[in-house]
């Protein structure tokens, strides 16, 4: 157990108390504007806690042995989306979280992110590093991504959607697939992507209306104010438009600690949560906004590092799907936040408040460290 332990990343754990002590900063400071969530940096710090508890369970266990059991942990995971689905609670228009009391939700769209990875790595794994087949790989990778992925976009929540389609391509892309596939999926996606925003702006007006009878016009006005912002409501654009002029504010250095207005006066909605970035920008400036995205880099070619030393190809496959859902988050949440991106509701990994995706990142590096902490013992086996 002791030996394990000693090969937990270091480098990773010091991030991880610099994205701690940088969460609980940015929530107090929330917490001055807003009391609903002036305690929201204490719970944080008590997550995090807990968050270390089970990066460290995560981490004594082998994930060969997860690995072994990835049907039952995928099906568990469907059934979780399909009942939340059917009773879980709606908020901002989502189906998707069961409360467990007044201020403790758990949300199975975030634990899905695992589940999937643990899934296709073992998939992928079968191949043991040939290259992947169309009907005999891909297609029952497609099968087993496009359930959660259905799931999740009914409730709907495109946001998670479409980080299950990115970790998939993620963990494809370094799995030997063929060019021929490869390209063609690349083309697929361009295809579809010109497809929907062609048919979205002929007939805008007619979206718009099945958006309001099926109660999912909020998703309509975050895609239009996108893909149409000349048509979008002003009241849509809100959230974008003063985001970005929270970030610019700051300036090079912000405004100061405490100091920044936007969340004073509430022009920026989510502060806490989606909208934290601009936090960030309005109090640190450029200066403290490139120091976060330093941190998410180094924490990346961390774990990039500990997947170019596995033995275990199912081991490096899954640290990729981790890493890919970690770059598009970050790229996401904080391009909404200045203009280049699509208001999702992508929270900023490991700085958000939120239990599940907290919980659920650090269960995400236990698994990383867990790869690192057995793979000697893999390559005696071997």
């Amino acid at each position: 157990m002791i030996n394990k332990l000693k090969k937990m990343d270091i480098g990773i754990l010091t991030l991880l108390f610099c994205f701690m002590a940088i969460s609980s900063i940015l929530l107090y400071s929330v917490g001055t504007a807003d009391p609903d969530y002036a305690s929201s940096y204490k719970r944080t710090i008590l997550f995090y806690g807990l968050g270390f508890v089970v990066l460290i369970f995560m981490t004594l266990v082998d994930y060969r042995i997860i690995l072994k059991f990835w049907i039952y942990i995928y099906a568990v995971g469907i059934i979780l989306l399909v009942a939340v689905r059917m009773f879980g609670s709606t908020v901002n228009g989502a189906t998707g979280w069961f409360k467990i009391t007044e201020t403790l939700s758990f949300q199975p769209a975030e634990a899905a992110k695992m589940v999937l990875i643990i899934a296709v790595a073992y998939m992928m794994g079968q191949r043991q590093g040939e290259k992947l087949l169309f009907t005999k790989d891909l297609i029952p990778i497609a099968a087993v991504a496009s359930l959660p992925f259905l799931l999740v976009l009914t409730q709907p929540d495109l946001g998670n959607a479409i980080i299950y389609l990115v970790i998939v391509l993620g963990m494809l892309w370094i799995g030997n697939v063929k060019y021929s596939h490869a390209l063609l999926g690349l083309a697929v996606v361009i295809g579809a992507l010109t497809l929907f925003i062609t048919l979205f702006t002929s007939y805008n007006a007619e979206i718009k209306d099945f958006a309001e009878k099926k109660n999912v016009n909020h998703w309509y006005e975050r895609i239009n104010t996108f893909v149409d912002p000349d048509s979008a409501d002003p009241d849509a654009k809100y959230q974008s438009r003063n985001a970005r002029i929270a970030v610019g504010s700051g300036g090079l250095t912000g405004d100061g600690f405490l100091e920044g207005d936007s969340k004073n006066r509430g022009v920026v909605p989510y502060t806490y949560s989606d909208s934290i970035f601009t936090v960030v920008g309005e109090e640190f400036g450029f200066q403290g906004s490139a120091v976060l995205l330093l941190l998410y880099f180094l924490l990346i070619y961390r774990m990039i590092m500990i997947a170019f030393q596995c033995f275990d190809l199912r081991g490096a496959f899954i640290i990729i799907g981790i890493v890919s859902m970690y770059v598009f988050q970050v790229f996401q949440n904080v391009g909404m936040m200045i203009g280049i991106m699509p208001i999702t509701g992508i929270t900023l990994p490991f700085v958000s408040y939120g239990g599940t995706s907290l919980l659920l990142n650090m269960m995400c590096i236990g698994l990383v460290f867990s790869i690192k902490a057995h793979q000697e013992r893999y390559q005696l086996e071997h």
